[in-house]
């Protein structure tokens, strides 16, 4: 064996290893959390701000990452980003209380975003033969779909066997194997006409995100018409059109706003938000029904959690010939119809007169199967439809859209969890809104309240019922407007074997 096929293969099994701990750190902490909120004295808002920490702090990083490898080394950032992910993930596993959890979960999250970027660069200057990356990639993306996919287990089955922190502290070691085979197998690369970081972007767009999120998660509890939530909302805005108005004026912006005409690009970005308005941030509450409407376990909810994430392992193949057949922009909408079709089913599930795993069973692997169509179909489009040159930026604007719909969508969830499950309240508790208010929000964070046990079920039952509502009618309306920009109407050509759209 020759040495450069040594290093590949060390360097791609260290970007494997990586991509299989962010993934894991995405879907095995859901199915903790209410064991989290419990041992931590952590309340309903605690619960999400574990997740939107991770996800805000990874939009933070994710444009301008690639500008820094380009200037400083992708290997140099690569490794930096792994150490830092491996001591981050040991804060939250040692973390005492939920501010503490919050903070380490915001910077495991900043340098995991930026631990992806570093994969993608580094498989990508590794692998020169054409051949030989597209193998690499899809070893990466099935490593990095098995860590989504059986993270739930995972998390669940690590909790009820070696306690929570293990489900954080597991990285540790993992990084430290990671960060050797990066060091030995990875080749340092560099461009010598790296663009400027854009900082006024990245903070601005940061700003914003979380601006966002935090006005309709702390809302509730503020009040929306209070002057402290009308402040937050307007400085929000701000940040965002002041982030438009820095990248209108970039020579090189980070996010070019003139790839959004290309419709097929447009069409696929639909995608993504309507993957992260429904599916993934569910991911998050999915483990909560379980616990607190069903009464199951971890191990227990682990499990449930399979049937939702599994087909997302199994499906990818099928799409992507669907895809060449058909076209995206038939597959992308298809799959959002299929995952609005599932949650719909899972609201009925959840409606029944005994309610459990199994009646929820048929919608969560429907949701799977529609995501399963629409996931990789939309990274594939995204890059595929812009000059080669500018597929980066393309990528990076894809994760972006991802990572901002899905703390919105936490947020948002959220919101609609503790209004429905408050309505469900205005049987026992008529006329006391702001009472009700406190009340469902304890009893979302799985915390005891002076009611009957069956009230609080029903209640939350309820509320899951709207979040399962919005999340379907939510993801058909992007279903309707994907397949509205991409056009699928008008004529079809045939390139290569492969359908394109006439534009």
């Amino acid at each position: 064996m020759s040495r450069s096929v040594s290093r590949n293969r060390m360097a791609l099994a260290a970007v494997c290893l990586s991509s299989l701990m962010f993934g894991l750190e995405i879907s095995s902490v859901p199915a903790v959390l209410p064991t989290l909120a419990h041992v931590l004295h952590g309340d309903f808002r605690d619960m999400q701000w574990v997740m939107n920490a991770y996800t805000i702090a990874c939009t933070s990083v994710l444009m301008g990452t690639g500008t820094v490898a380009d200037r400083y080394g992708r290997k140099r950032l690569f490794l930096v980003c792994i150490a830092l992910f491996g001591i981050t993930s040991l804060l939250c596993g040692l973390s005492w209380n939920m501010p503490v959890m919050i903070a380490g979960r915001f910077l495991q999250g900043a340098s995991g975003g930026a631990m992806l970027i570093g994969q993608v660069a580094v498989l990508s200057h590794q692998f020169s033969d054409p051949e030989e990356r597209v193998k690499a990639f899809a070893s990466w993306g099935v490593v990095f779909g098995i860590g989504l996919g059986f993270g739930p287990i995972i998390g669940g089955t690590i909790a009820a066997l070696a306690n929570w922190p293990w489900v954080f502290l597991v990285h540790g070691p993992l990084a430290l194997i990671t960060w050797a085979l990066a060091w030995r197998g990875a080749v340092e690369s560099r461009d010598p006409h790296a663009q400027r970081l854009d900082v006024g972007g990245m903070v601005t767009l940061s700003l914003a995100v979380f601006g966002i999120a935090y006005v309709i998660t702390q809302g509730g509890d503020m009040g929306f018409a209070s002057a402290q939530t009308i402040v937050m909302a307007a400085l929000s805005v701000l940040c965002l059109g002041a982030f438009v108005l820095i990248e209108r004026r970039l020579a090189r912006p980070m996010m070019d706003f003139s790839v959004f005409r290309i419709r097929p690009f447009s069409g696929a970005l639909l995608g993504s938000a309507g993957m992260n308005t429904s599916f993934w941030p569910f991911m998050l509450y999915l483990p909560v029904y379980f616990h607190d409407v069903l009464g199951y376990g971890d191990v227990v909810a682990g499990s449930a959690l399979l049937a939702y994430t599994l087909p997302t392992l199994v499906v990818p193949p099928v799409a992507e010939r669907l895809a060449h057949r058909y076209h995206a922009g038939w597959v992308i909408p298809g799959g959002l119809f299929t995952i609005g079709a599932g949650f719909l089913l899972m609201k009925w599930g959840s409606g029944v007169a005994q309610p459990s795993w199994l009646s929820l069973l048929p919608g969560c692997v429907i949701a799977g199967i529609g995501l399963g169509l629409t996931n990789t179909t939309v990274t594939n489009t995204t890059t595929g439809a812009v000059p080669a040159e500018r597929a980066g930026m393309a990528s990076g604007i894809d994760m972006s859209a991802r990572m901002i719909s899905l703390a919105i969508n936490i947020a948002l969830m959220g919101l609609i969890l503790v209004a429905g499950t408050s309505a469900g309240l205005s049987r026992v508790m008529s006329g006391h809104a702001q009472a009700r208010h406190v009340m469902a929000v304890a009893m979302a964070g799985g915390q005891p309240v002076p009611l009957a046990a069956d009230v609080v079920h029903g209640a939350l039952a309820q509320g899951f019922q709207w979040v399962m509502l919005y999340a379907g009618l939510s993801v058909w309306l992007l279903a309707g407007a994907s397949l509205w920009v991409f056009g699928v109407k008008g004529r079809v050509r045939k390139v290569n074997g492969a359908a394109h759209l006439l534009s």
